[in-house]
């Protein structure tokens, strides 16, 4: 923030709806589902725009699932996000209505049946997005045996270029032979939880103490937020995701591309980046303008707290070569 901001830019960093000061209670698992809708975290950013005084603004950016909100902030509202960053979450194309269903059967979703399909491996295996939208990961999460901070440390490192066995490399395919490639941390054992996952890859007590991009500091702001509202308000983007009355809203702009210029920033030692098999190699069909696809050296998912000297760098040059001010 102060980068840019003293680049000449008004920086707003918002706490995306479920997370943080956006909740003033603990999100139930029971609680409506449409907050959390593409649409209505669009609306959310573009509100906060208006409501701050400005008609449009330069850039909107997002990491992880705030790379998605900032995708459609673009693709819906051009005449106000004027240009748009994604990090770690590669842009991703609007939801399709194939031609001639009406007389030829519809092409099978490569994702249908992977949850079986990772099941049946020697080593069963789920999806972390099916464990997430499931009833029982907030549980899981918020009354960790190791705590929230602990957990939210051993989750900061094993995604980090930190730790040894990120060598990411992209997927041939959404078979579950492939998915089984990536870690525990996206591709988890049948039988275990996120809270048990994330304990096997403790890191020392030396390296928590000495870990200078996320400091223990840093973790009592957020394992405070957590512990005051649980988790279930960030796992509801996957519930969302998984819910085909809210997804299928997205139809409306099948074909839709993002028509601003665009930027991709991700970790050369994340996982992300591949996780969705082929997202990654088809950005520029979902961004007629995509400017740049920059993987940031000796990063992980956390590219933003691990190189920020580098990230300011791609948006300062992003925003004062591609954006018209």
């Amino acid at each position: 923030m102060l980068s840019l901001a003293q680049a000449g830019y008004h920086v707003i960093a918002p706490d995306a709806r479920g997370y943080g000061l956006s909740a003033s209670h603990p999100v139930a698992y029971s609680d409506s589902l449409v907050p959390y809708s593409m649409f209505n975290r669009v609306s959310d950013v573009l509100g906060l725009v208006r409501a701050l005084g400005h008609e449009k603004v330069s850039m909107v950016v997002g990491h992880d699932w705030g790379g998605p909100t900032a995708q459609w902030c673009a693709r819906l509202r051009p005449d106000v996000f004027r240009s748009v960053v994604s990090i770690s979450t590669p842009f991703f194309r609007a939801p399709t209505l194939p031609l001639n269903t009406a007389t030829q059967p519809k092409s099978a979703d490569p994702e249908d049946g992977v949850d079986g399909q990772l099941a049946a491996l020697p080593r069963p295996r789920k999806h972390y997005a099916t464990y997430c939208a499931s009833r029982e990961a907030n549980e899981d999460m918020w009354h960790a045996p190791q705590g929230i901070h602990t957990l939210l440390r051993e989750m900061f490192y094993i995604k980090s270029a930190d730790w040894e066995g990120n060598k990411p490399f992209p997927l041939k395919s959404w078979a579950a032979s492939e998915l089984q490639k990536m870690p525990t941390y996206y591709i988890m054992d049948l039988n275990k939880g996120m809270a048990e996952t994330m304990a096997e890859h403790r890191p020392s007590a030396e390296y928590m103490a000495a870990c200078q991009w996320m400091t223990d500091a840093d973790l009592d702001v957020y394992a405070a937020q957590f512990a005051r509202t649980g988790f279930q308000g960030g796992l509801n983007y996957y519930r969302v995701d998984a819910d085909e009355a809210l997804w299928s809203e997205q139809h409306s702009f099948a074909g839709k591309t993002i028509d601003v210029p665009a930027c991709y920033i991700g970790g050369a030692r994340e996982w992300g980046v591949y996780q969705s098999p082929g997202a990654y190699q088809a950005m520029s069909e979902a961004c007629t303008r995509l400017q740049g696809k920059f993987l940031v050296p000796g990063a992980g998912h956390s590219v933003v707290e691990e190189k920020p000297g580098r990230v300011n760098k791609i948006l300062i040059e992003f925003l004062q070569r591609d954006v018209v001010s």
